[in-house]
Protein backbone atom coordinates (compact mmCIF):
# COMPACT_ATOMS: atom_id res chain seq x y z
CA UNK A 1 0.00 0.00 0.00
CA UNK A 2 1.94 3.68 -1.21
CA UNK A 3 0.94 5.92 1.27
CA UNK A 4 1.55 9.94 0.26
CA UNK A 5 3.97 11.83 1.61
CA UNK A 6 1.77 14.54 2.77
CA UNK A 7 -0.86 11.54 4.47
CA UNK A 8 2.35 10.24 5.96
CA UNK A 9 3.13 13.67 7.62
CA UNK A 10 -0.22 14.20 8.64
CA UNK A 11 -0.83 10.89 10.28
CA UNK A 12 2.94 12.03 12.37
CA UNK A 13 1.86 15.43 13.47
CA UNK A 14 -1.78 14.11 14.82
CA UNK A 15 -0.10 11.22 16.30
CA UNK A 16 2.13 13.82 18.32
CA UNK A 17 -0.79 15.97 19.02
CA UNK A 18 -3.13 13.42 20.72
CA UNK A 19 0.07 12.25 22.67
CA UNK A 20 2.13 14.52 23.90
CA UNK A 21 0.04 17.75 23.49
CA UNK A 22 -3.65 17.04 24.13
CA UNK A 23 -3.88 13.88 26.08
CA UNK A 24 -5.86 15.10 28.96
CA UNK A 25 -7.82 17.45 27.56
CA UNK A 26 -9.31 14.85 25.27
CA UNK A 27 -9.38 12.77 28.07
CA UNK A 28 -11.55 14.93 29.65
CA UNK A 29 -13.15 15.97 27.02
CA UNK A 30 -14.52 12.36 26.39
CA UNK A 31 -15.78 11.73 30.11
CA UNK A 32 -18.21 13.52 32.30
CA UNK A 33 -16.02 15.80 33.90
CA UNK A 34 -17.41 19.71 33.67
CA UNK A 35 -15.43 21.29 30.44
CA UNK A 36 -15.02 24.57 29.56
CA UNK A 37 -18.14 26.29 26.99
CA UNK A 38 -15.89 25.86 24.29
CA UNK A 39 -15.21 22.21 24.70
CA UNK A 40 -18.90 21.71 25.95
CA UNK A 41 -20.08 22.44 22.24
CA UNK A 42 -17.31 20.06 21.36
CA UNK A 43 -18.66 17.38 23.37
CA UNK A 44 -22.50 17.95 22.27
CA UNK A 45 -21.48 17.75 19.16
CA UNK A 46 -18.99 14.87 19.36
CA UNK A 47 -22.15 13.15 21.08
CA UNK A 48 -24.93 14.25 17.84
CA UNK A 49 -22.71 12.96 15.37
CA UNK A 50 -21.93 9.66 16.85
CA UNK A 51 -25.32 9.05 17.35
CA UNK A 52 -25.67 9.63 13.59
CA UNK A 53 -23.20 7.43 12.69
CA UNK A 54 -24.29 4.55 14.96
CA UNK A 55 -28.41 5.14 13.62
CA UNK A 56 -26.70 4.33 10.27
CA UNK A 57 -26.47 0.99 11.26
CA UNK A 58 -27.98 -2.05 11.89
CA UNK A 59 -29.52 -2.61 14.99
CA UNK A 60 -28.65 -6.13 14.54
CA UNK A 61 -25.21 -6.65 14.18
CA UNK A 62 -24.24 -10.15 14.77
CA UNK A 63 -21.79 -11.92 12.49
CA UNK A 64 -20.55 -8.62 11.41
CA UNK A 65 -17.44 -6.79 11.54
CA UNK A 66 -16.69 -3.12 12.24
CA UNK A 67 -13.44 -1.01 11.86
CA UNK A 68 -13.72 1.96 13.74
CA UNK A 69 -11.03 4.19 12.32
CA UNK A 70 -9.76 6.76 14.29
CA UNK A 71 -11.53 5.39 17.50
CA UNK A 72 -10.52 7.76 20.13
CA UNK A 73 -11.29 6.02 23.44
CA UNK A 74 -13.87 3.68 22.23
CA UNK A 75 -17.69 4.93 22.66
CA UNK A 76 -18.68 4.23 19.07
CA UNK A 77 -16.72 0.47 18.76
CA UNK A 78 -18.59 -0.41 22.27
CA UNK A 79 -22.33 0.43 20.54
CA UNK A 80 -21.18 -1.52 17.74
CA UNK A 81 -20.16 -4.51 19.97
CA UNK A 82 -23.51 -4.24 22.14
CA UNK A 83 -25.36 -5.20 19.20
CA UNK A 84 -23.01 -8.06 18.14
CA UNK A 85 -20.42 -6.75 16.04
CA UNK A 86 -16.96 -8.08 15.97
CA UNK A 87 -14.73 -4.69 16.24
CA UNK A 88 -11.42 -3.66 15.62
CA UNK A 89 -11.01 -0.03 17.14
CA UNK A 90 -7.76 1.79 15.86
CA UNK A 91 -6.39 5.00 16.68
CA UNK A 92 -2.75 6.61 15.60
CA UNK A 93 -2.33 7.64 19.24
CA UNK A 94 -1.41 4.58 21.32
CA UNK A 95 -2.26 6.42 24.74
CA UNK A 96 -5.74 7.04 23.72
CA UNK A 97 -5.95 3.02 22.60
CA UNK A 98 -5.16 3.02 26.34
CA UNK A 99 -7.45 4.81 27.75
CA UNK A 100 -10.16 3.18 25.59
CA UNK A 101 -9.35 -0.25 26.60
CA UNK A 102 -8.52 1.13 30.15
CA UNK A 103 -12.33 2.20 29.93
CA UNK A 104 -13.87 -0.63 28.26
CA UNK A 105 -12.65 -2.89 31.00
CA UNK A 106 -16.25 -2.83 32.62
CA UNK A 107 -18.10 -2.95 29.92
CA UNK A 108 -19.87 -6.21 29.40
CA UNK A 109 -19.19 -5.93 25.59
CA UNK A 110 -15.73 -5.20 25.63
CA UNK A 111 -14.38 -9.00 24.86
CA UNK A 112 -15.75 -8.04 21.33
CA UNK A 113 -13.66 -5.11 20.60
CA UNK A 114 -9.44 -5.60 20.21
CA UNK A 115 -8.18 -1.73 20.61
CA UNK A 116 -5.10 -1.58 18.96
CA UNK A 117 -2.60 1.07 17.70
CA UNK A 118 -1.90 2.03 14.06
CA UNK A 119 -2.75 3.15 10.73
CA UNK A 120 -6.32 2.98 9.69
CA UNK A 121 -5.21 1.72 6.41
CA UNK A 122 -2.79 -1.11 7.34
CA UNK A 123 -4.35 -4.07 5.02
CA UNK A 124 -3.80 -6.79 7.64
CA UNK A 125 -6.42 -5.51 9.34
CA UNK A 126 -8.74 -7.66 7.07
CA UNK A 127 -12.31 -7.36 5.70
CA UNK A 128 -14.93 -5.70 7.50
CA UNK A 129 -18.71 -5.38 6.84
CA UNK A 130 -18.72 -1.26 8.03
CA UNK A 131 -15.90 1.00 7.76
CA UNK A 132 -16.84 4.01 10.45
CA UNK A 133 -14.62 7.24 9.88
CA UNK A 134 -15.61 10.02 12.90
CA UNK A 135 -13.59 12.65 12.32
CA UNK A 136 -10.56 10.55 11.35
CA UNK A 137 -10.21 12.29 7.71
CA UNK A 138 -10.96 15.66 8.29
CA UNK A 139 -7.20 16.69 9.03
CA UNK A 140 -5.79 15.31 5.56
CA UNK A 141 -5.29 17.29 1.94
CA UNK A 142 -8.26 16.57 0.06
CA UNK A 143 -6.49 14.28 -2.10
CA UNK A 144 -5.63 11.48 0.79
CA UNK A 145 -8.98 11.89 2.37
CA UNK A 146 -10.35 10.35 -0.92
CA UNK A 147 -7.54 7.79 -1.45
CA UNK A 148 -7.83 6.94 2.34
CA UNK A 149 -11.44 6.16 1.70
CA UNK A 150 -10.65 4.27 -1.68
CA UNK A 151 -8.44 2.13 0.51
CA UNK A 152 -10.84 1.07 2.60
CA UNK A 153 -13.50 0.50 0.31
CA UNK A 154 -11.74 -2.01 -1.10
CA UNK A 155 -11.85 -3.89 1.90
CA UNK A 156 -15.50 -2.97 3.05
CA UNK A 157 -18.55 -5.34 2.14
CA UNK A 158 -21.68 -3.21 3.11
CA UNK A 159 -21.18 0.58 4.02
CA UNK A 160 -18.52 2.98 4.78
CA UNK A 161 -19.60 5.95 6.94
CA UNK A 162 -17.41 8.89 7.47
CA UNK A 163 -17.38 12.85 8.58
CA UNK A 164 -15.74 15.77 6.67
CA UNK A 165 -15.43 19.33 7.50
CA UNK A 166 -18.12 21.15 5.68
CA UNK A 167 -16.66 24.91 3.68
CA UNK A 168 -18.85 27.21 4.93
CA UNK A 169 -18.32 31.20 5.66
CA UNK A 170 -19.16 30.54 9.36
CA UNK A 171 -16.71 27.73 9.80
CA UNK A 172 -14.01 29.07 8.06
CA UNK A 173 -14.77 32.26 10.90
CA UNK A 174 -14.95 29.85 13.60
CA UNK A 175 -11.52 28.33 12.37
CA UNK A 176 -9.70 31.87 12.31
CA UNK A 177 -11.44 32.61 15.90
CA UNK A 178 -10.30 29.59 17.07
CA UNK A 179 -6.45 30.80 16.73
CA UNK A 180 -7.21 33.65 19.46
CA UNK A 181 -8.05 30.64 22.11
CA UNK A 182 -5.73 29.60 24.27
CA UNK A 183 -3.20 26.56 22.98
CA UNK A 184 -5.15 23.96 25.12
CA UNK A 185 -8.78 24.53 23.31
CA UNK A 186 -7.39 24.27 19.60
CA UNK A 187 -7.57 20.69 18.01
CA UNK A 188 -5.21 19.86 15.19
CA UNK A 189 -5.73 21.94 12.42
CA UNK A 190 -8.72 20.71 9.75
CA UNK A 191 -9.07 21.05 6.15
CA UNK A 192 -12.30 22.56 4.57
CA UNK A 193 -14.01 20.19 2.03
CA UNK A 194 -16.76 21.76 -0.55
CA UNK A 195 -19.54 19.22 -0.83
CA UNK A 196 -20.08 19.69 -4.36
CA UNK A 197 -16.42 18.84 -5.07
CA UNK A 198 -16.00 15.81 -2.65
CA UNK A 199 -19.01 14.33 -4.00
CA UNK A 200 -17.33 14.96 -7.53
CA UNK A 201 -14.06 12.94 -6.30
CA UNK A 202 -16.09 9.99 -5.03
CA UNK A 203 -17.97 9.70 -8.00
CA UNK A 204 -15.13 10.52 -10.44
CA UNK A 205 -12.56 7.85 -8.26
CA UNK A 206 -11.80 4.39 -9.95
CA UNK A 207 -12.99 2.23 -6.68
CA UNK A 208 -15.55 5.05 -5.18
CA UNK A 209 -17.37 5.11 -8.37
CA UNK A 210 -18.53 1.78 -7.42
CA UNK A 211 -20.49 2.72 -4.41
CA UNK A 212 -23.60 4.91 -3.54
CA UNK A 213 -23.41 8.22 -2.08
CA UNK A 214 -26.42 7.49 0.66
CA UNK A 215 -27.39 9.69 3.36
CA UNK A 216 -25.66 12.96 4.79
CA UNK A 217 -26.72 15.04 7.85
CA UNK A 218 -24.44 18.28 9.03
CA UNK A 219 -23.91 18.60 13.24
CA UNK A 220 -23.31 22.11 13.91
CA UNK A 221 -22.73 22.77 17.77
CA UNK A 222 -20.88 25.65 18.65
CA UNK A 223 -17.13 25.59 17.39
CA UNK A 224 -18.08 21.55 16.46
CA UNK A 225 -19.45 21.48 12.58
CA UNK A 226 -19.31 18.32 11.09
CA UNK A 227 -21.01 16.67 8.11
CA UNK A 228 -21.50 12.90 8.11
CA UNK A 229 -21.86 10.87 4.57
CA UNK A 230 -22.54 7.71 3.76
CA UNK A 231 -20.97 5.40 0.95
CA UNK A 232 -23.35 1.67 0.25
CA UNK A 233 -22.87 -1.08 -2.07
Amino acid sequence: MMLSTTYQQRRGQIETYFDRTAMAAWARLTSDAPVSGVRATVRAGRDSMRGTLLSWMPQDMTGMRVLDAGCGTGALALVAAARGAEVVAIDLSPQLVTLAAERARRDPFARRVTFCAGDMLNPELGEFDYVVLMDSIIHYAPSDAIAALAALAARARRGILFTFAPHTTLRAGLLAAGQLFPRGDRSPSIVLQREGRLRRSLADHDILSGWRQGRNRKVSSGFYISQAMELVR
